[in-house]
């Protein structure tokens, strides 16, 4: 046996092991998806008990590290600042309805700059084949973010738990296609070949 059919054994074994991995993730993803839509709010409410918990995290590192500071101007500047947060975490926690109206401003202002960057990338490319995908996908996601502006803050109560699960739903559905995949082509590259098998003297 050559060391390339010995390398392709060695790698088609490898993606054989792997995707069951790759199956079990992108289950694991689409259940959390399917699950993040049917209860959008429930969702964006545990989404902002997790900012608020890493953001109260991020401050009381910010603390530690000021104490740890030797000058006093430092350590006033980083106290203040890690006051700052630890404040901002226990108001989240708190009160999540607070941190699910700031996630879906952060979620629009998001949507509306990547549609900006959209449009200003299918622009550049013209006349490219396909400039005209990238500038209706900026337009489109223009459109959503002046939807869910105008809908606020009613909107605050499902778009950012929906738009997680559709995210986690397409990613699990992906990555189970990708598994699939990967046992489909490691299988045809593992079965004998005119090539590998052995000739009779």
């Amino acid at each position: 046996m050559s060391s390339r059919t010995s390398s392709l054994s060695t790698a088609s074994a490898e993606a054989l092991r792997n995707w069951r991995y790759l199956l079990g993730v992108g289950i694991v993803f689409s259940l959390l998806g399917a699950v993040a839509i049917l209860a959008p709010f429930v969702t964006g409410i545990g989404l902002s008990y997790l900012l608020g918990g890493v953001v109260l995290a991020g401050g009381v590192a910010a603390l530690v590290q000021a104490l740890r500071v030797r000058t006093w101007r430092a350590t006033i500047w980083q106290g203040l600042l890690a006051v700052v947060y630890v404040v901002a975490g226990v108001m989240l926690l708190a009160n999540p309805l607070v941190g699910l109206v700031a996630l879906t401003l952060l979620l629009v202002a998001y949507i509306a700059v990547s549609g900006v960057v959209e449009i200003a990338m299918g622009l550049r490319l013209r006349p490219a084949a396909r400039w005209s995908w990238f500038v209706a996908s900026g337009a489109l996601s223009l459109a959503l973010a002046a939807l869910l502006w105008i809908g606020f803050p009613s909107t605050a109560a499902w778009a950012v738990g929906l738009l997680v699960g559709v995210h986690f739903l397409t990613t699990g559905v992906a990555l189970i296609a990708a598994g699939y995949e990967t046992r489909r082509t490691a299988g045809v590259e593992s079965a004998p070949t005119a090539d590998t098998e052995p000739r009779s003297g």
